[in-house]
Parts: structure tokens; sequence; C-alpha cells
């Protein structure tokens, strides 16, 4: 393909998104393909030679379309919002033109000092403490991640790093190491520690204080860890978990962490981005305790996915964890440059919900997510999630909480509209009506 060609495929594929998100409301959001679909469509091996765009663009609908799960649909109701818009559809074409890497300052200067002013920005809109921003001129800073879990892992060995270095770096300390979440915390969370080489406990959260960690719960267990001989050294904190969007008590936990020189990392993956919003900031009382934390823009702010945040308190410690800088990344500047419609359609979804008495809710509602179920057995549940599923028309992913089958409505899509959701509404009620007289 020449630069000819790529102008005129490129206007080919722009219609195409184009028509595809204006018209995305009329696709079936879950498709309805078996397990191993595109091997009639692919060969076994790689062409010989290779395709025509033509070709390769008829292969859109015909081989990808089928296989799609819609995201971007307002029928889309499930896992949590992954958005993305024009202008980020546009700035990743360019970022693939641009072809960079961002290794360092001097392998592409404008790579760095970009990413270090965007993060600001997001830093100052989310109102974290100046001591998360590099225009502070201290230590601390954010980075451009793709996803939460490597957030967390980041966070962990830095914090595991930090301790080793309090300790006289003995690495023998490892194996008595122990990092603290709660039991609705992200799986990433199990796996960083499980990567990290280090123990970690998940304490108990309650219905009655809506499944959130307390500062009392915690200092209890690092009590008895304490007097084991272990060392408690982290502690991940969540503020919207993917349950069921429970909040941590930021400033309870927080308080322990400092009286015990425990790193303190929030996970703010899921629910970050509202923190912009002033109605929702109160979830980051107790900020001033925490060493790192985590938010998602690609799943609120309309940017492709991957794009997630992490701010540290003093970036050394990440530094010192994964330092390992070889003669060809040097250079002479090293050291110098180190729409929340959703939560009003979510509050429209509850209020429907509240005036059929076949439904409960299963959690407050915070922001975008709505969990219920049908009053009845967990069985009963499975099958009126299935039903619900199977018809294809919304989509909708479960959870188990305190032993209780659990369904999630998350609005997702920046299009979602009151007729979205009352047809949602219509297609819940169909299903449940199916599943209580079958």
């Amino acid at each position: 393909m020449d630069a000819t060609e790529f102008r005129s495929a490129g206007k080919q594929l722009v219609d195409w998104i184009a028509d595809y998100l204006e018209n995305i409301r009329e696709r079936p959001v879950f498709p309805s393909v078996k397990p191993g679909y595109i091997k009639q469509y692919i060969p076994e091996t790689a062409p010989e030679s290779g395709e025509s765009w033509s070709a390769i663009f008829a292969d859109i609908d015909r081989v990808i379309m089928p296989g799609i799960t819609h995201f971007q649909s307002p029928h889309f109701y499930a896992y949590f919002p992954v958005l993305t818009s024009f202008p980020s559809i546009c700035a990743d074409m360019l970022s693939s033109a641009l072809g960079v890497i961002g290794i360092t300052w001097i392998s592409s200067p404008v790579a760095t000092e970009l990413e270090m002013q965007m993060m600001d920005w997001l830093a100052k809109m989310l109102t974290l403490p100046n001591h998360f921003t590099f225009s502070n001129g201290g230590k601390g800073g954010g980075v451009i991640l793709g996803s939460a879990s490597e957030a967390i892992l980041m966070s962990l060995l830095g914090a595991r790093s930090k301790i080793l270095a309090d300790h006289g770096h003995n690495k023998e300390l490892i194996t008595k190491l122990v990092a603290y979440a709660s039991d609705q915390s992200h799986s990433s969370v199990e796996r960083a520690a499980l990567l990290g080489a280090v123990q970690i406990k998940l304490l108990p959260t309650f219905a009655h204080q809506n499944h959130s960690l307390r500062g009392d719960v915690l200092r209890e267990q690092i009590k008895k860890d304490k007097a084991n001989g272990l060392i408690p050294f982290f502690v991940v904190a969540t503020l919207g978990t993917t349950g069921i969007l429970a909040f941590d008590n930021i400033t309870e936990v927080g308080k322990v962490c400092e009286e015990e020189n425990v790193w303190l990392h929030i996970d703010a993956a899921f629910a970050g981005s509202a923190f912009i919003c002033p109605e929702f900031r109160h979830h980051l009382n107790g900020i001033e305790y925490v060493s790192s934390i985590n938010v998602n823009p690609h799943k609120w702010l309309l940017i492709n996915l991957d794009c997630s945040a992490l701010w540290l308190k003093n970036r050394d410690y990440i530094v010192d964890a994964f330092n390992v800088n070889p003669v060809y990344l040097r250079h002479e500047y090293e050291g110098q440059m180190p729409d929340f419609r959703q939560v009003a359609l979510a509050k429209y979804f509850q209020s429907l919900l509240l005036k059929d008495d076949r439904f409960e809710l299963s959690a407050p509602v915070e922001m975008s997510l709505v969990t219920f179920r049908l009053k009845g057995t967990n069985a009963l549940n499975e099958k009126f999630h299935k039903l619900i599923n199977d018809g294809k028309a919304i989509h909708l992913t479960p959870t188990r909480v305190g032993g209780q089958f659990i369904i999630r409505f998350i609005v997702c899509s920046q299009n979602t509209e009151d007729r979205d959701i009352e047809f949602a509404w219509n297609e819940i009620q169909k299903h449940a009506f199916i599943a209580l007289t079958l």
C-alpha cells in the first residue's frame, strides 16, 4: 500500500467507523457465534502473498462483525464502560503514524513531556494533592499505563522496594511481607501479590457498612500479623469495586497505614474519573494518607483503551524497583525529566426497579452501577440472567457477594438515552416474567 492507496483506504475506513458508531444502536449487542467460528473464514497458515485492501475491507463485515460484542452500544450494560470517541480515534491514528517509543526523554522528548503535562492536568481536575504532580517540583508525578493491574503491581513492587530499604535491603524478609485488601477488591490485587512473591490477606467487609473496608478491621489484622512475626507493608483500598461499586473508608484505613508505616494504594480504576465532579469528591476524603492512586480514563473519559493513570507521592521507590539502565538508554538530560450522564440514567433505572416488588437492590446505587436481583433463590437469578443474555437485546454480567448471585446493570455508553433504559427495563421485565413462571 502506497500513500495514494492509504489515502483512499483511510477515507473508506473512517466512513465505515462513523457509520458503525452512528448506527450501533440497531445491532444486536451480543454475537450469536459459537467458539471456533472464525476457523471457517481464516486459513490455518498465513497466505504466501497479501490480499487487496478491498478484500480485507470486506472481511470487516464478513469475518469480524459476526464475532463482536458491541461495547459501545447503548444496550451494553455489562462489565464496565470502555468508551471511545471520534477525537480519541483520531489521536490513535496520529499516534500510530508517528510510531515513537517513550522509553526515555531523549527517545522522543514530546512523548515524555506531553505525558507529564496531561497527568498534571488530570490530577488537578481530580483535585489530587499537589505532591502528586510534576509541577509541584517534588518527587511526585504520574505515568500512563495500560491497565489498573499494571498500576497495582508497580505500586506493590515500589512498596516492597521501600520496606526492604527500610530493613537494610535484607531480601530474606520477602517471605515475611504481607499485603492487605478487602474481600471485594479486584482479582488483580491477588495476582500482584503472587507476582511480587508476598503474602496477601483479603479482609472481611459487611453489608451493613456497604461492604466498605474499615480501619478497625485492618488494625486488628495488622496487630495479629505483627505478633506472628510478619511485616505489614502494603494496603490496597478500592474506591468503586468492580462487583458492587463499594467504597473503602480511606480516612480510617489511611490513619492505620500512617501509624504502621504501611504504603496505601488506592485502586480507583472504575469510579475515579467521576471524582472530577464535585458531588463525588467526598470519596477522596483521606487522600492525604495515600502513597499512590490509579484511575482509568478509558472507562469514563471517552479515551480509547488502554489508558490507566497512576500517580505516586514519591516516584523514586518505583524507579528503584525497576532500575535497569543500559548504556543505549543513557543521555545527558537524565534526572531532569522524570460526562457523567450515566449517573442520572442509572438513577432512572433504579427508579423503575423500585416500582416493581419482584426485584430487590443488592447495594446502594453509586454513580452508574445498579446491582439487583429477583427476590428468590440464586438458581432463579442465574436462570433469569441467562434468559436476558440469551435474548441478545441487552447484555449484563453478574457477581457474587455474600453467597448471593447478583446482576450488575451499569450504564456504559455515552450514547445511552432514557429510551434505551426503558428498552432495557422492558427486556428485564419480560425475562423476569418468564423466569418466574417456568
